[in-house]
């Protein structure tokens, strides 16, 4: 069984980033939307699901984030939505893709 999770951690306020927006895309195909809980995770976004491998993009709504915690953003934002296009290429491995992400800038990596 092939899994995925995401944490996403709001580096200008040091927290997790609780309610951000975030959706699943595999070839043009709406897999899971849903949103961020109170420690920047997407629980539903593992729970039952069995990823085959190939590639998939995963969408973060930064802007919408950091306007709800009153960060006072340029319109239009530097970073609206974050997306990320990855692989998973294990059959039966687990594929962590964490957001650290402030109003301008972001950085990803495959944790564990």
């Amino acid at each position: 069984m092939t899994s995925l999770s995401t944490h996403v951690l709001d580096t200008a306020h040091g927290r997790p980033a609780a309610g951000m927006g975030v959706r699943l895309w595999r070839d043009g195909r709406l897999l899971f939307a849903g949103e961020t809980n109170a420690d920047g995770r997407c629980p539903a976004l593992t729970e039952g699901a069995d990823y085959a491998p190939g590639g998939y993009r995963i969408e973060f709504d930064v802007a919408a984030y950091f306007r709800a915690q009153g960060v006072a953003l340029p319109d239009p934002p530097f970073l609206d939505v974050v997306a990320i296009a990855f692989g998973m290429a294990e059959a039966d491995g687990h594929y962590h893709v964490p957001l650290l992400v402030t109003p301008f800038g972001y950085s990803t990596y495959r944790g564990s």
